[in-house]
């Protein structure tokens, strides 16, 4: 078990690397003239901690220049990883000229993994590369299946990818700030629960604005139930739905990638749980109007290889308002506006009827949708 933010070595400032940075700024001919802590004087050749803000006297061009060098600490505040505190500086970079009597950013970088300074100049937005994995998208079986019924694979993968999950959420992390802000993200981040209820149509005819305030009082109290539950932070995927997983075939059998983790690397196991399953659902009300038949099939298997696999009983106490946000989702008449009207209504019921009980009922699942 971690705990704490991050387990990198400390980071150290060196002149010799704050002078190198200086010359790929702005030009050969930048000398590091003084180094020091605001406030401290120039302190000669000793190397710097992280945190504190470091005043630099510098040559450039002919002219000499002042700046201050800053790193952000790692907080329980949303800012545990350096992803998060990247995120703050790039827009401190991009936003602080802009503001009249803000002083000049003059540069934006990071430190690598030998504490050298890398600039990164004229950013107009990142992008990332990938390898590309064989195997063909997981929903295209769930439609294949709709049409044509179970091959004898398809069992065998929905159970694959409980035991696959089991093992993930295995991997526990000792940091209850970390679960509280999970928590946190899932009821009022932009792109989950309150974030989706504000994409809705407004006002939206197949749910009354008094019906989505009252979904977001009952998250609320949610939000307290877990408030006890931290010690369940678990490595996670974030967003394990059939359009994540890609499908082959092997000499063994069915196979799989999954791509496009999201929403951070520790969390509640519930959310990737909830969020497979409940797409079985979707397609068990398309297939028939209700979640039987072969959707249910490959949903109980889902669910029964997961509880043997992992043990873990007390997701059924924690996963309703997972199931929300995810309903939010395949409810949402812009992310998937070609769902019947009966479709739709069942799982916007969904919603409601799987806060009022305190433990999940995943065997019977029919009961939340009527």
């Amino acid at each position: 078990m971690r705990k704490g933010t991050e387990s990198k070595p400390a980071l150290r400032i060196r002149r010799g690397s704050v002078e190198r940075y200086l010359k790929s700024r702005f030009g050969e001919d930048a000398r590091l003239l003084g180094l020091g802590e605001i406030g401290g004087g120039a302190q000669g050749a000793k190397e710097f901690g992280y945190g504190k803000p470091l005043s630099i006297r510098f040559t450039a061009g002919g002219v000499e220049r002042e700046a201050v060098l800053s790193i952000m600490r790692g907080d329980k505040y949303g800012h545990q990883f350096w992803w998060d505190r990247a995120a703050i500086l790039m827009f401190q970079y991009e936003t602080g000229a802009r503001l009249s009597r803000h002083v000049a950013p003059l540069g934006l970088g990071y430190f690598d993994e030998r504490d050298d300074l890398v600039g990164v100049s004229g950013v107009k937005e990142f992008f990332i590369l990938t390898e590309k994995a064989a195997g063909h998208d997981y929903y295209l079986d769930l439609e294949r299946i709709r049409r044509e019924g179970l091959l004898p694979g398809d069992i065998a993968l929905a159970r694959g990818f409980a035991t696959w999950l089991a093992g993930v959420h295995g991997q526990k992390r000792d940091d209850p700030d970390l679960y509280l802000r999970r928590v946190r993200n899932l009821i009022g981040a932009s792109e989950c629960i309150f974030g989706l209820v504000d994409a809705y149509p407004y006002p939206y005819e197949l749910f009354s604005p008094e019906r989505f305030a009252a979904l977001e009082k009952r998250i609320v109290d949610w939000r307290w139930k877990l408030r006890g539950k931290t010690h369940r932070l678990a490595c996670v995927h974030g967003d394990f739905h059939p359009w994540n997983v890609l499908v082959r075939e092997e000499p063994g059998g069915l196979d799989f990638t999954v791509l496009d983790r999201s929403r951070g690397e520790w969390g509640e196991p519930a959310d990737d749980v909830a969020t497979m399953s409940l797409n079985y659902v979707l397609y068990g009300l398309y297939g028939q109007g209700r979640a039987a038949g072969e959707f249910k099939r490959l949903y109980d298997a889902f669910w029964e290889q997961y509880l043997e696999c992992s043990g873990d009983t007390e997701m059924l106490e924690a996963i309703a308002p997972f199931y929300v946000f995810r309903g939010l989702v395949i409810a949402s008449p812009q992310w998937y506006p070609h769902h019947p009207p009966a479709v739709r209504q069942r799982l916007l019921t969904f919603l409601e009827r799987v806060l009022e009980e305190p433990r999940f009922d995943w065997r019977h699942i029919g009961k939340y949708l009527k």
